[in-house]
């Protein structure tokens, strides 16, 4: 993602307030601050859950079955 300097950052804030007007600005900024909050929150839910998910995986105690090998000749069965 390109990086935003402050020129960058100047244009985009005088645009919107052309289009917008000054009396829908701190609504709309309000808004969109609301709902980078929310996704942060969606995120870090996400990101325990999986954790948790993966750390209950871990404390098993029990090791993995290891695969059984394949027979080399597929008429072949096991005895």
């Amino acid at each position: 993602m390109p990086q935003l300097g402050p020129l960058e950052i100047m244009a985009v804030a005088v645009i919107a307030l052309v289009v917008f007007g000054p009396q829908r600005l701190p609504e709309i900024a309000r808004n969109i601050g609301k709902a980078v909050n929310e996704l942060r929150r969606m995120t870090a839910d996400v990101k325990s859950e999986l954790r948790e998910g993966l750390s209950e995986d871990a404390d098993d105690g029990e090791p993995p079955e290891p695969a059984k090998p394949l027979p080399a000749d597929p008429g072949e069965q096991e005895r």
